[in-house]
């Protein structure tokens, strides 16, 4: 099914062309001037430069080929030479009638369906998901929605970051801690054990435990009533902790397989753990990979840049240079393997690419993490494609997000000042709203707490996703839970406010399935009309510009004119039942736009609030 847009532009094309001009001026937009117009054409002002025209005279010339037009009621040329356009009313009717019969809403697939693949995970194993990775999750999973329903085939990774430091430091402090487990036993034959050796609790307890130890910073009053001696003695301590760590990193990554018992429990506890929290969030991964699985590309990937003459020798470090022409300032070299040989971030996640081109013949890659990684992936996609690892056209996006602050412009923190877990994040949205939902007392406890899981998580991440993906915010608890305004229990209202008068009809013997929309009578029932014949237009850009935000505003403007509608029209109280069966037909349509958006958004309405 075509956009409302393509056949607003076909008219004028035909129009431009029949009038001796290029069908390409007859390119419309929506009004920026909604008291004068709903859609309007410049063409002819960039038709009067090529033709050596008043812009006037062609939009007259244009408007009286548009005359008779089934599109339009209203077709006039103001000056300078703008085209102003009121689309027809019959014509809007037989829109929302073709997307009402339409399984996907009027939605068209991908012509040519490509492979995506969307990086936005990021999150650490042995730790737990706190607030700074929502961001890259709700983004993500939301960009990979509306890539699915337009028809590509998206592939979401989570890359777990599971091959670094805070593996050896977990080793030695499960050693400090239990020395007599057999992975510390010399000589030790059996198997090994096939239960972990500690929970995720205590499993979120080691790592912080250990990575202070790997850096013993006294505090300045603490220092105070230490000796000398103490602080110098807990400072060796602290040196061979760090030193110990290293040496366990290096085996376990030798694959020592005493380490790597302890590493694939490791990996078990937190992937189990990931799954719930994330699950909570309704984001879900097509791949649990992680830096682990890049490793065994890395050598190879090394001795390439070598061998292409790519990789050079600089104070130790093996980098590759990534400067272009045109660069508007000198970009750092991209460093591949360190002094001391070890690979960095930029090794994996050239490991991980190859890994994907060979596995997954990716057609795009989609990346989103904190804004100022940018640098990170120019230097990353920049070698790959230097390197041949991918082809030079491939498409590479990285989206980089801000910071979600509290209302003191900082970043968000606990009361305490520490970072605040993602769980007890979603845990005080949800008690908050459970809270608003109980000061009415019209529904159990029990539905309360259910229905406020599925409101905090609309606040939550609608209060993220309206903004801009690379804009910071604030993050206020009392606004985002709000049911007025542009918020997410706003559009959850709006959704089950429907509901609840689709289900009142019912109950008055009325059938949903009934009847056709008619042209509108009224100027809120036109407005709501032609709020949703653009789904199909802002979907198509909210995914192609990578912007959950555009998608966020549509159905924030899309319940407005619904509920403007709702206040101008007695639904149930109308007499002329064609009438009554059109606006049913209607605002059901609305409906099924707005769970379409939201489902895409990563949630979900209630039956009530």
């Amino acid at each position: 099914m075509k956009k409302i847009l393509e056949r607003i532009e076909e008219e004028l094309k035909q129009s431009f062309t029949a009038c001796g001009y290029e069908e390409r001026f007859g390119k419309a937009v929506l009004s920026n001037r909604p008291d004068l117009c709903e859609y309007q054409c410049n063409g002819a002002m960039a038709a009067a430069k090529a033709y050596k025209k008043k812009p006037i005279d062609i939009a007259g010339q244009v408007v009286e080929k548009l005359q008779g037009s089934p599109v339009f009621s209203m077709c006039e040329a103001v000056m300078p030479g703008f085209i102003n356009l009121n689309l027809d009313a019959g014509f809007v009717a037989e829109y929302m009638n073709q997307m009402a019969g339409d399984e996907q809403l009027g939605l068209e697939k991908a012509e040519q369906p490509q492979t995506i693949i969307v990086d936005y995970g990021g999150a650490n194993v042995a730790k737990p998901l706190h607030i700074g990775h929502l961001r890259s999750a709700v983004i993500g999973e939301s960009i990979k929605r509306m890539g699915q329903v337009l028809g590509h085939h998206m592939i979401g990774d989570v890359h777990l970051g599971d091959w670094g430091l805070q593996m050896g430091l977990i080793i030695e402090e499960l050693r400090d801690r239990k020395p007599e487990l057999p992975y510390f036993q010399e000589g030790f034959s059996g198997e090994y054990p096939k239960e972990a050796p500690f929970t995720i609790s205590e499993l979120e307890d080691i790592y912080p435990a250990a990575s202070r130890k790997a850096k013993f910073k006294p505090e300045e009053g603490e220092r105070a009533g230490m000796s000398q001696e103490e602080i110098q003695e807990r400072e060796e301590a602290s040196r061979a902790f760090a030193h110990r760590a290293h040496l366990a990193t290096r085996r376990l990554q030798e694959g020592y397989p005493p380490f790597m018992a302890i590493w694939e429990h490791i990996m078990r506890v937190s992937k189990a753990d990931l799954e719930k929290n994330y699950g909570n969030l309704a984001v879900s991964f097509d791949l649990w990979k992680g830096e682990s699985d890049a490793q065994k590309y890395i050598p190879d990937l090394i001795q390439e840049l070598e061998r292409q003459g790519l990789a050079y020798e600089s104070q130790g470090a093996l980098v590759v240079d990534i400067g272009e022409p045109g660069d508007s300032k000198e970009l750092p070299p991209c460093i591949v393997r360190k002094s001391d040989g070890a690979a960095l971030y930029a090794t994996s996640d050239l490991g991980t690419i190859i890994e994907r081109e060979r596995k997954l013949h990716p057609d795009a890659y989609i990346y989103i993490a904190d804004k100022r990684q940018e640098l990170h992936f120019t230097q990353v996609f920049r070698v790959a494609k230097k390197a041949g690892f991918v082809s030079k056209d491939m498409p590479m996006s990285f989206l980089g997000f801000g910071t979600m602050n509290g209302k003191d412009g900082k970043p968000f923190k606990t009361r305490d000042g520490g970072v605040m877990r993602l769980e007890q994040l979603i845990g005080d949205i949800n008690e908050a709203v459970y809270q608003r939902i109980m000061e009415n007392r019209t529904v159990s406890e029990d539905e309360a707490r259910e229905t406020a899981k599925l409101v905090g998580l609309a606040a939550l991440k609608y209060g993220d996703l309206s903004n801009q993906a690379a804009k910071d915010y604030i993050f206020d608890i009392d606004r985002f839970i709000s049911f007025e305004g542009n918020t997410g229990p706003y559009i959850l209202y709006t959704i089950v406010r429907i509901t609840s008068i689709l289900n009142k009809y019912r109950d008055q013997g009325g059938k949903t399935a009934n009847g056709s929309i008619l042209p509108a009578g009224s100027e809120a029932e036109k407005d709501l009309m032609l709020q949703i014949s653009r789904y199909q237009e802002v979907m198509e850009a909210a995914f192609t510009e990578k912007a959950p935000h555009k998608l966020c505003q549509y159905i924030y403007e899309l319940s407005n004119e619904f509920n403007r509608f709702y206040h101008d029209t007695k639904i149930l109280g109308e007499e002329d039942k064609r009438k009554q069966e059109s606006w049913i037909q209607l605002i059901a349509l609305a409906k099924e736009v707005l769970n379409a958006c939201i489902q895409v958004l990563g949630f979900e309405a209630p039956e009530r609030m």
